[in-house]
């Protein structure tokens, strides 16, 4: 795959056409001997729970997405593991809370030298022993050069960006810019979304020339901030008073139909993706994955919940989840199993035929059984904590501990979504037992790091939920 970003998409897509390429590209995608199958993840970043609208979203449509639903397992109880990026996109990488290792307690990466060790195993470096091609798309954000980085992590290659966010059309943050083929730095015009759904289908194309099993992450980084859909290149260029560039931090930036034409425009690439899949007749041996990385923020939907990114508030932590694998994934289920994001590890490893290294076992749970008999569900127990106003949560059946600074809660929330209703007071076993359910999941992970940077967002809308003093905020630098 050495060539592959000096290859163009639709002149390749065209000339195989013309030569008739594609049925034999089909053929020796499927074979006459099954293999494991391949795998493509997709992660929107920054997604609310009812963003799409098979979750609830009712001013705009995302079809290509409906319709994977339509076609496998849509989960109403997923639950990302951290309510910020890097955290979470931790957890999946080595199906771990996040909590044990150093690079996840730090949001953001960037204020000191710290990232995902190279010499732990991950959910790429895994795949890759089973035989698997490995491949990112799109953002990266477990730490930097030379040190960090997904080629060190597992993937044979890597085409996107390593920071936190991006602009979508100058491909700059902070005015540097970082948009990367492997370890090279490459300068390409174009709207992010676009680029990352072209490069994912040329891939896809290789990997089908090859007859050997993928595992594909394509991160987008839609839809967080700036705020630029498709045509708001201007927005990109608009200057501050000083000359610098506002997009990145644009408080007066977005809007409604913003959003909704860069989750509409990741929507129409995640199709394209799906399509070419089908025509090179690997549809029905490769799973599809589609979840988010926390909850929504600006302009977002949170469907039945409150709270957002930053907030361990059931807006902060629930997230879509879609996962299509024929003759696996029941098609048109919906489950109602709580999942979080280190489960897609050790259920990717299992579907490969592989396991977990034993030396780094997974906290997560191999979901294979959940996609088989979505209609069965079974009680789990999930923990997280936040520097951000010292917030801790604990999710065990239908019962969630919560703490915001010094105040403390017991929410039903199955009955009671919005976690209006502290029951406590009403009911105090329950709250020691749910208290001392964290208290155990804390005692085993790496101590809070008080000098590890912060999420930049107050918490203004926390303290107005709960009517508590604004005791400790952050704000944006």
């Amino acid at each position: 795959m050495a060539s592959l970003s000096r290859r163009s998409l639709i002149a390749g897509s065209t000339a195989m056409m013309g030569a008739g390429l594609m049925p034999e590209l089909a053929r020796a995608a499927t074979g006459k001997e099954q293999r494991p199958p391949n795998i493509l993840f997709i992660l929107a970043d920054d997604m609310g729970f009812a963003d799409l609208s098979c979750y609830g979203r009712r001013d705009y449509a995302t079809p290509a997405l409906d319709a994977l639903a339509a076609q496998g397992v849509r989960f109403t109880q997923a639950y990302a593991n951290s309510a910020v990026c890097s955290a979470t996109r931790t957890a999946l990488i080595t199906g771990r809370y996040q909590n044990r290792l150093t690079v996840g307690l730090e949001e953001p990466l960037g204020q000191r030298p710290v990232g995902l060790p190279a010499s732990h195993p991950t959910l790429p470096s895994l795949l890759r022993k089973a035989g698997y091609g490995t491949m990112l798309i799109g953002k990266w954000h477990l730490g930097a050069l030379p040190d960090y980085g997904p080629q060190q992590s597992g993937y044979d290659h890597f085409w996107g960006f390593r920071g936190g966010g991006l602009d979508y059309f100058t491909h700059k943050a902070f005015g540097k810019a970082d948009l990367w083929d492997d370890a090279r730095q490459i300068d390409q015009q174009g709207y992010l979304t676009d680029l990352l759904g072209a490069k994912a289908r040329e891939v896809i194309t290789d990997y089908a020339r090859q007859n050997k099993p993928f595992f594909m992450s394509l991160h987008f980084n839609a839809p967080h901030w700036p705020w630029e859909g498709p045509e708001d290149v201007a927005e990109a260029r608009r200057l501050d008073e000083s000359g610098k560039p506002m997009a990145m931090f644009h408080f007066d930036g977005g809007s409604a139909k913003i959003y909704a034409q860069m989750v509409t425009r990741m929507d129409y690439q995640i199709g394209l993706t799906l399509k070419h899949l089908k025509e090179l007749g690997m549809e029905d041996n490769t799973i599809v994955v589609f979840t988010s990385d926390n909850g929504g923020e600006r302009f977002s939907d949170t469907g039945p919940f409150t709270g957002r990114k930053t907030e361990l508030l059931e807006g902060g932590l629930r997230v879509p989840a879609i996962v299509r694998w024929p003759g696996v994934a029941r098609p048109g289920a919906v489950s109602a199993q709580p999942i979080m994001t280190m489960d897609w590890l050790p259920t990717l490893l299992a579907a490969a035929g592989t396991t977990p290294d034993p030396a780094f076992p997974s906290d997560g749970e191999n979901l294979l059984p959940a996609l088989r008999r979505p209609d069965q569900a079974h009680e789990r127990s999930f923990s997280w904590r936040y520097l951000n106003l010292n917030q801790e949560a604990c999710r065990k059946g239908d019962w969630k501990y919560l703490k915001i600074l010094n105040n403390t809660f017991l929410f039903h929330v199955v009955d009671d979504p919005q976690e209006r209703a502290n029951l406590k007071d009403r009911m105090p076993e329950k709250f020691r037992e749910m208290q001392a359910e964290w208290q155990r999941w804390n005692a085993q992970m790496l101590p809070l790091d008080y000098d590890a940077g912060t999420s930049g967002f107050t918490g203004g809308q926390l303290a107005d939920h709960f009517g508590i003093e604004k005791a400790q905020t952050f704000v944006r630098p």
